[in-house]
């Protein structure tokens, strides 16, 4: 149980929304653009929240260091930009645990890794976000997660002490963040987990696999 907690704050991708069908589909179509063949969704799945660089390492094996990453990356933020709302959902249970936190009066925002070319139409789309308190992205401050600077840059909006939040993510560098931020971190299991899926070693303060089961930790 966090005690004394005044605002709740979530990363977007595999924490709030299921994005990874189209960041797949903006991906893939890269593939047949090219005469290659279209991979399925469970290719992309678990990598989806890291975002160009692990896209492109799944559709063509290619990393930043390749040549050609910067106009694949332009090609991907592209065809991306064309379907951002197409098929990405909230998971179960996120509009749920949202409306509960809004009847609680509990304040709550985002901070996500994603840049703002793509997190403001995003999240001004999907109705989901109309009770955000904040909405701090990737290139919101001069660092992006792990670093703590985005999450006290929300805190700071939100005018909460960072000691009194709690930060939800399904990637490792969510929960660096947090702790380094000073607060309570609490790792999705039901998200993509990146590449370091063992969650036990992430050292969160707390694990849920539903996102219902976040408000039985608030005080």
């Amino acid at each position: 149980m966090f005690n004394n907690i005044q605002a709740v704050l979530f990363d977007l991708d595999g924490t709030l929304i299921d994005s990874a069908p189209d960041l797949g589909a903006a991906v893939d179509k890269m593939r047949t653009d090219r005469g290659l063949p279209s991979l399925p969704l469970s290719h992309y799945w678990h990598m989806a929240g890291a975002g160009a660089r692990g896209m492109l390492s799944l559709a063509f094996d290619m990393k930043p260091e390749h040549p050609d990453y910067e106009r694949y990356k332009e090609e991907f933020f592209v065809n991306y930009e064309t379907c951002l709302t197409q098929r990405t959902h909230a998971f179960d249970g996120v509009q749920e645990m949202i409306s509960a936190l809004n009847h609680r009066g509990m304040p709550w925002g985002v901070v996500t890794n994603k840049s703002q070319r793509f997190t403001n139409p995003l999240t001004q789309a999907m109705p989901l976000f109309a009770t955000a308190g904040t909405v701090v992205s990737g290139d919101t401050t001069p660092h992006a997660k792990p670093h703590p600077e985005p999450l006290f840059e929300a805190a700071r909006r939100m005018a909460v002490n960072p000691q009194h939040c709690v930060y939800v993510g399904d990637d490792e560098r969510d929960i660096v963040a947090g702790h380094a931020a000073g607060m309570h971190t609490v790792a999705a299991t039901y998200g993509y987990l990146g590449s370091q899926g063992d969650v036990k070693s992430w050292n969160a303060h707390l694990e849920i696999d539903f996102p219902m089961h976040l408000l039985k930790s608030l005080a």
